[in-house]
């Protein structure tokens, strides 16, 4: 399942809006990004397709079920009435087409509309669509009650990994539609991750042989003893699929990083290897925590709405991530696309983000620009710099203004053949900038030419 489009009339600062969102003709990777200043409209775009899609898991939930509505702070100052429509293609339901006839793309299209308080409208919900799309999923579950279901979730800029609770405060169950629980919670912390984590450990090691009976044995007896070897095989043999699916992730997404898992001693807490170093998961760095965090959700939730694939993480949905570079070192944002692109190869990914190195790295990616409430596609950034992307897409100074209009004003005294000029800017500027500053580095060739022209 994919969203085809978003329209929106009279939402947010957008008066009019309308957005194709990547796979597209043209745009092959399933991964759209927003990009913009803030106010610029970003969050609204995900929370409107956050709103639309409540519709449809409450619908798949209950047939009547009722999803997020409009709110009077959410229509454009000055409108009346705001409306949110979208259009989801669900290439698996041919029979379905909420277009009418069979074709070979089907679609469903459904809006949200919302009028003022006190005023007369004439728009009005159209839901039609959704629920003939959400009861086809309702009877597949009924026929089998392993069948996959795509995965929905938003992860707005308020998630947040303050704690890592071991007390289980709610017994969780594992079926599919639980994969939906507060999966468009705006206030979501991933409490629910680590708790259904070491509740799923707990059921994996009373049916299996647990890390600590493994090490005890390995202590005593060796890893080449075949008490140990069998240990090990029968081990192997009892993972939790689904546990192995989120380990998986985490560690093809995050290098370095393998076997997150509960220990019991010397206290209860959460472990995971780090470059071969064993360290409680409360001792990462928000970064790592929330990267963990995020992946880990995304993967929980995917192996719980496919059970019957061989690989989960090959399910399909549809994820919304807002400010996805948050706390992430350069690095790790560089890589981010292509991570998400990897591991999660059936997702379609909508992301908002400030850096210029998450945009860069990607082929195919569709990049959105939104200024003053006006929407521009902005192609060809594959291996640009992060300065180009400061300048033409962000349009942000790639330094300090007045240290750049310094330097533009060196550039210019060398290029009028003002040496005198040229060599006290120079020394200024190098008393107050650090060693090997490249712009002064290529300066001070060109105030060497220029001098070797006068000799």
């Amino acid at each position: 399942m994919e969203i085809k489009s978003l329209s929106l009339g009279d939402v947010g600062r957008f008066a009019e809006l309308k957005i194709q969102l990547a796979p597209t003709p043209t745009h092959s990777s399933n991964v759209t990004v927003l990009v913009g200043n803030n106010g610029a409209g970003k969050t609204t775009l995900l929370k409107s397709l956050a709103t639309s899609l409540s519709w449809l898991v409450a619908r798949i939930r209950t047939e009547k079920g009722n999803g997020s509505y409009l709110a009077d702070e959410d229509i454009r100052n000055g409108a009346i009435a705001g409306v949110i429509s979208i259009m989801v293609t669900d290439h698996s339901q041919s029979h379905l087409n909420g277009s009418g006839p069979e074709s070979e793309h089907p679609y469903f299209l459904w809006g949200i509309a919302r009028g003022r308080q006190g005023r007369k409208t004439a728009v009005h919900s159209e839901l039609v669509n959704v629920s003939r799309l959400a009861d086809h999923y309702r009877t597949q579950l009924t026929e089998n009650d392993k069948a996959s279901l795509p995965l929905i979730a938003y992860y707005p800029v308020e998630r947040s990994v303050l704690e890592v609770p071991l007390k289980i405060k709610t017994k969780h169950s594992f079926d599919q539609l639980d994969g939906y629980d507060n999966s468009l919670n705006r206030g979501v912390d991933f409490r629910r991750f680590f708790e259904w984590f070491r509740q799923r450990e707990d059921s994996e090691n009373e049916t299996g042989i647990s890390d600590t009976a493994l090490a005890e044995v390995s202590k005593k007896l060796g890893t080449e003893s075949d008490a140990w070897k069998t240990l090990s095989k029968l081990k192997a043999s009892s993972k939790d699929p689904q546990l192995t699916a989120v380990r998986s992730a985490i560690t093809d997404f995050m290098p370095g990083f393998t076997n997150l898992r509960v220990q019991r001693k010397p206290r209860l807490h959460m472990a995971i290897d780090k470059n071969g170093v064993t360290l409680n998961v409360a001792q990462l760095s928000q970064g790592e925590k929330l990267m963990m965090a995020l992946v880990g959700d995304i993967a929980r939730r995917l192996a719980m709405m496919n059970q019957l694939l061989g690989n989960p993480l090959h399910g399909d949905g549809i994820v919304l991530i807002d400010e996805v570079d948050l706390h992430l070192h350069p690095r790790w944002q560089r890589s981010l696309i292509r991570q998400l692109s990897e591991t999660f190869p059936n997702c379609q990914f909508v992301l908002t983000t400030h850096s210029p190195l998450v945009i860069s790295d990607a082929k195919d990616v569709l990049v959105y620009v939104l200024n003053d409430g006006e929407l521009h596609e902005h192609n060809g950034l594959y291996g640009l710099d992060a300065n180009q992307v400061l300048l033409e897409v962000m349009d942000t100074d790639i330094r300090n203004s007045e240290v750049q209009k310094r330097l533009n004003r060196l550039l210019n005294e060398v290029q009028d053949g003002n040496l005198d000029k040229a060599k006290s800017l120079f020394a200024e500027l190098s008393s107050e900038l650090p060693e090997g500053h490249i712009e002064l580095a290529k300066t001070a060739l060109l105030i060497r030419k220029l001098e070797l022209r006068r000799a």
